[in-house]
């Protein structure tokens, strides 16, 4: 790969199976795995068409196509993907750079409603793609479709940058909340959950 993503130059060979394993164990403890799932659903229209970059294990995707909505997921990692086709049957899950996303020339020619890019995704791209994933994700909604983003604040990814290169991806701000649940904004959140918009004009 000419521009790994920090998911692979920052994380050991171990980390993907590390990951996979983890989920899996929460979900059979039971654990509320589908929060950001609950709060994509409430944005859209019954039985959209929602695309999950950056997937990882497929959980997010899985329970918003148990809500009936169509879903793609796309990731870089193929264990990842792996592990997402095994769990969760019934999405289309992808190999595939979100720096390079072109879901039209793999089949995938109807635009989205919704995006959501969730677990750090932004935070793990490669260095100086970040633009680029969002102009690329931007490229898939429809005019007035949704990207639900989230990430840490203290992972390397200024929100001033992160607004900056929304806006030059054409994206508009809508919402910001310091939790997947809508607690409220602060300044000195260590999470950030971001509403943006394809403009319908």
């Amino acid at each position: 790969m000419p521009n790994p993503t920090r998911w692979v130059t920052d994380t050991g060979p171990e980390h993907s199976q590390w990951y996979i394993d983890r989920f899996r164990r929460l979900a059979a403890e039971g654990a509320d795995l589908t929060g950001e799932a609950r709060l994509v659903d409430a944005l859209v229209t019954p039985g959209s068409r929602i695309l999950d970059a950056g997937s990882g294990t497929g959980r997010v995707g899985a329970a918003l196509a148990a809500r009936g909505h169509t879903v793609v997921g796309v990731d870089a990692d193929p264990a990842l993907v792996e592990a997402a086709q095994a769990d969760h049957p019934g999405p289309r899950w992808l190999v595939g750079d979100l720096a390079e996303l072109d879901l039209p020339a793999r089949g995938e020619t109807a635009p989205f409603d919704a995006a959501v890019l969730v677990g750090n995704v932004l935070t793990f791209v490669a260095p100086g793609t970040e633009r680029e994933v969002l102009r690329r994700i931007a490229a898939h909604l429809r005019p007035d479709g949704v990207l639900a983003v989230g990430f840490g604040t203290g992972r390397g990814y200024p929100l001033a940058d992160f607004d900056g290169d929304a806006v030059a991806a054409g994206l508009r701000l809508e919402q910001r909340f310091a939790t997947w649940d809508l607690r409220p904004w602060r300044d000195d959140a260590d999470f950030a959950v971001t509403l943006l918009r394809r403009p319908a004009d």
